[in-house]
């Protein structure tokens, strides 16, 4: 039998189960081989077994992990491990499996990958398609480029195509404001031209945010200190979307799914806050400089009130952005159209740009109605 094998100071072990028989009497013999690692070695390629005469040696092939657990590669039980990931087919020592079996695959080590995904790889908290979808992500430069930054990294790991998600919506979200400010001011639209650019404005600044923070992520996120407070612990638990599936081994409750969302309102009322604020003092500008110019104009537009904009628009962005956006990503997007578009990332970017589109020019005629009726314009 010729045996070759390349670990770091691996430890390897060749025995045969009790029997009275000797492998030349009996080619059925089984064997097993135990190999075990120390926790601080890799395993750095994978090692072939090639009998030399034509019996067959029957047994499975552990290929064990640090902390004791191992891969039985003759039936694809887990046991031992430490940290709570070990046991009989936990999801946590499942998907440990599966990212190094996939790792091994391809000659990767865990210390090639970013030290946060290789956290939870080790510690099972996510299994081999995400592992899968980093080191296909990984090869666009622009790509690679945006896994370095973890809230990118988060959120290209649950939707390889959020990157476009945010270009539809940055793009088109000027036409599409434009478009509903027409609508509902008509013949006023030209006579109310920089309200129409205040709001374009608030909406460009807002429209990445209202991306980014409702998207589905793979947290990554590493564990509390022991000393931190319960409050910050739950939260700490929360899900990003309050609709977004949990990945094997990860479950929600409801308040945690339910704090989801109040914390994303929070969020998102201090970006509207801001962006409002922005908006609105470059609308007071540009109808100063009108006042400057055109002296006849000077009587037809007053200031915007800053501060009761910021407040009402943030309160929008809290209450009607916040929802529209959680459903959009966590409902309609990765529960209704991947599961059934998934093989066809050309029809599933296409439904994803229409809903997107429809959705934004929804809020616009949302915003002017809501302005009107606090009196804010």
């Amino acid at each position: 039998m010729a045996m070759a094998a390349c670990f770091n100071n691996p430890l390897v072990s060749l025995s045969k189960p009790t029997t009275s028989s000797h492998l030349s009497r009996s080619p059925s013999a089984s064997f097993y081989l135990r190999i075990s690692v120390a926790a601080n070695t890799t395993v750095t390629s994978i090692f072939s077994i090639t009998p030399a005469s034509p019996s067959r040696i029957r047994g499975p092939l552990f290929v064990p992990f640090s902390g004791g657990g191992y891969i039985d590669g003759g039936n694809g039980n887990n046991s031992g491990g430490g940290g709570g990931h070990g046991g009989g087919d936990d999801a946590g020592g499942r998907n440990r499996k599966e990212a190094f079996l996939l790792l091994a695959e391809l000659g990767r080590s865990l210390e090639s990958l970013p030290k946060d995904l290789a956290a939870a790889v080790y510690s099972g908290r996510i299994p081999g398609a995400v592992v899968s979808r980093f080191l296909e992500l990984e090869k666009s430069p622009l790509m690679r480029w945006l896994l370095q930054f973890g809230g990118f990294r988060e959120r290209l790991l649950a939707d390889d195509l959020f990157l476009a998600k945010v270009a539809m919506e940055c793009g088109v979200g000027i036409f599409t404001k434009t478009a509903a400010e027409y609508e509902r001011r008509r013949e006023n639209f030209f006579n109310e031209l920089e309200i129409v650019c205040a709001d374009v404005v608030m909406a460009i600044i807002a429209d990445f945010m209202l991306v980014y923070l409702p998207a589905p992520t793979v947290s990554l996120r590493p564990a509390l200190a022991i000393s931190a407070g319960p409050i910050t612990s739950f939260l700490h638990k929360c899900p990003d979307n309050a609709f977004q599936v949990a990945l094997p081994g990860t479950s929600y409750s409801f308040l945690q799914r339910i704090s989801a969302i109040l914390r994303n309102g929070s969020k998102l009322f201090a970006v509207g806050t801001t962006s409002s604020l922005v908006g609105t003092t470059i609308t007071n500008c540009l109808i100063n400089a009108r006042k400057a110019v055109d002296k006849d104009a000077a009587g037809e537009k007053e200031n915007l009130p800053v501060l009761s904009t910021s407040a009402a628009y943030g309160v929008y962005m809290a209450v009607s952005s916040n929802l529209r956006y959680q459903v959009l990503a966590g409902v309609i997007e990765q529960r209704m159209l991947e599961p059934l578009l998934h093989q066809n990332k050309i029809m599933l970017s296409a439904m994803c740009f229409a809903i997107r589109t429809g959705n934004t020019f929804l809020g616009s005629l949302l915003w002017v109605d809501y302005a009107r009726w606090v009196g804010i314009q």
